[in-house]
């Protein structure tokens, strides 16, 4: 089982580092079945293989973990539910589904990601105000990224 695990880790460090190399934000590949998508967060470090990754010094962990996640108490997270481009719109020249201090209720569309050529509508499970967008319209958003917060 190692044998199989160092091949892939072999195979995603040198997904990563053609990423480094050629300045990619991302990267889907598909071999023998399986499917690899890779993708660049804006506010993160450089892409590099793990091996050759710096370790951060410890007096910089303690700021970038404070400025992660702002939220006041009983503020609920929109996550984005796959990797894709965020649209606060259902169209260019349309307005946006929801913008900062708008009331939102259960099961309101509040933006769209596009994976794969496809639309997908995201709807919250939440009922209140929205407190803050956090993605830029037509920014790469990755799986589990705050999309909104809302506030009940």
């Amino acid at each position: 089982m190692t044998d199989s695990n160092d091949g892939e880790r072999a195979r995603l460090e040198l997904l990563l580092g053609i990423m480094h190399e050629h300045g990619l934000d991302a990267l889907t590949l598909r071999v023998d079945g399986l499917t690899y998508e890779l993708v660049r967060r804006e506010a993160g470090p450089e892409v590099v293989p793990a091996v050759a990754a710096p370790a951060a010094a410890p007096s910089e962990a303690p700021a970038a973990a404070s400025s992660a996640r702002p939220r006041g108490a009983g503020v609920q997270r929109v996550a984005s539910p796959l990797v894709g481009v965020f649209y606060r719109a259902g169209a260019p020249d349309a307005p946006p589904f929801v913008q900062v201090g708008d009331r939102v209720d259960v099961g309101q569309v509040v933006c769209i990601i596009e994976a794969m050529k496809m639309m997908n509508e995201i709807t919250t499970d939440y009922a209140g105000v929205v407190t803050h967008i956090g993605p830029e319209n037509g920014a790469l958003v990755t799986v589990d990224e705050d999309l909104l917060w809302i506030e009940p």
